[in-house]
């Protein structure tokens, strides 16, 4: 039995929907696929910057018979690198704002990387999904209500085509954080009745604009700082932490309520997104979540999970203190080659893995949390997926050269979430 505010293990999985993408149809769905280690797995890698180039060495160093065989990025100079050292010949390598669309193209590619600035994941996925292959996709997949809506579609072709797919929330691959679910969901610390999550931390790279770059340049290599492009930190980044509270609660927030702002990041070069958010999630049958993400300087660092429950806590990583403390004592693979490692398996005929529904899930929740501060509105879930209109990419034909204006930065109070009715005097209320 739970508590007035706690959530018992029946009710998670009568309000759950966020492992039908993945864990629940594990092992579920034949696939026609190698049959051997030794077969060799083709990868082609869509955007080839830091987090692309590390994903492309963690998936060559999972499983043995893994090569890059083609690279697709916006610049050239971003690819030189994996060209070199995988030896990828020039007329496999793709530039431009088409450049996926000429990888997918190309013959002979059984697996690809979406590495991209997360803003176009919904397109790079689509056409991925479209292109029969399987993918290994980086988080955030979604930056608005129109991606995530795409997003949900092609997740859901994806199974009926029986792709597998694994997002780069890594956690769901570490043996510690694996181990750690299995005991919680078992009731090692009771029913659940409130989680916080954190990722706190001081700044990151910045690229101040140079002369003669474009707005869509600019704002592509310096793609951390636009909304359109990265979602704000709490999409790109605290989606990890987010996606650790849903597994643990085996279900999604009904509503949010946000605040944040934009205080010490104020220069021109930051674009226009905040610096720090607080939330709270409301999850099914009142358990709560607080949250709380920043990147400023010279502050205290703290990026973990807490999960209470009615006979104990844990850190979701390999602890639980209470009735029944334990502490994880396995193996501690590079949870970034595991994630690769699962997939490689998935694809050559082992458990099958598709992530792709539970990844959105977890980004529809940053996207909502970053909205609902920007607003200054607390909003239902329901809504926000099946009647927000908000749509950040640009126009379909982007060209590097276009003019781009960047967007003001979001005041609460005069900023409109689009498709949020007006009402009280028109103060904008979600219903």
């Amino acid at each position: 039995m739970a508590g007035r505010s706690g959530l018992t293990r029946r009710q998670f999985l009568g309000n759950s929907t966020a492992t039908v993408g993945s864990l629940a149809i594990a092992g579920a769905v034949p696939r026609v696929g190698w049959t051997a280690a030794t077969d060799t797995i083709r990868v082609g890698v869509i955007g080839c910057g830091g987090r692309g180039s590390g994903a492309a060495e963690n998936c060559v160093a999972s499983a043995p018979g893994v090569k890059i065989v083609a690279l697709a990025d916006a610049f050239t100079d971003r690819l030189q690198g994996l060209k070199t050292k995988h030896q990828v010949p020039d007329n496999r390598c793709f530039v431009g704002l088409d450049a996926y669309q000429q990888l997918l193209a190309a013959d002979g590619i059984d697996l690809v990387i979406l590495a991209t600035p997360p803003g176009f994941r919904p397109i790079h996925f689509a056409a991925a999904v479209a292109a029969g292959k399987h993918i290994f996709t980086e988080k955030p997949v979604a930056v608005c209500a129109a991606g995530l809506r795409k997003m949900l579609e092609s997740a859901k072709t994806s199974v009926e085509k029986k792709l597998s797919v694994v997002a780069g929330t890594q956690r769901r691959h570490e043996p510690r954080y694996v181990e750690t679910m299995k005991r919680i969901h078992d009731g090692a610390i009771g029913d659940l009745v409130s989680a916080q999550c954190y990722w706190n931390m001081g700044g990151l790279w910045v690229k101040p604009r140079e002369a003669g770059q474009s707005d869509v340049e600019w704002q592509l290599r310096n793609w951390l700082y636009f909304t359109w492009l990265s979602g704000d930190h709490i999409v790109e980044q605290h989606v990890h932490n987010l996606d650790v509270i849903n597994w643990a609660f085996r279900a999604l927030p009904e509503q949010v309520h946000s605040i944040g702002g934009r205080q010490f990041r104020t220069g021109p070069e930051f674009g226009h997104i905040y610096d720090h958010f607080g939330t709270e999630f409301f999850y099914p049958n009142d358990v709560r979540t607080i949250s709380m993400c920043r990147q400023i300087e010279n502050t205290t660092g703290n990026v973990s999970e807490r999960i209470v429950g009615t006979k104990g806590t844990s850190d979701c990583g390999g602890s639980i203190q209470g009735e029944k403390p334990w502490k994880y004592e396995g193996p501690s693979p590079d949870p970034y080659v595991q994630e690769h490692t699962d997939l490689i398996a998935s694809i050559r005929g082992g458990a099958y893995l598709n992530e792709a529904q539970q990844v959105t899930e977890s980004t529809m929740c940053a996207v909502m949390a970053r909205e609902s501060a920007y607003s200054r509105q607390q909003m239902k879930r329901e809504w926000f997926i099946q009647r927000c209109e908000l749509d950040l990419m640009p126009r379909a034909g982007l060209k590097m050269s276009d003019a781009l204006p960047v967007p003001p930065v979001a005041v609460p109070g005069i900023y409109e979430l689009p498709g949020m009715p007006k009402a009280d005097g028109g103060k904008r209320k979600n219903k």
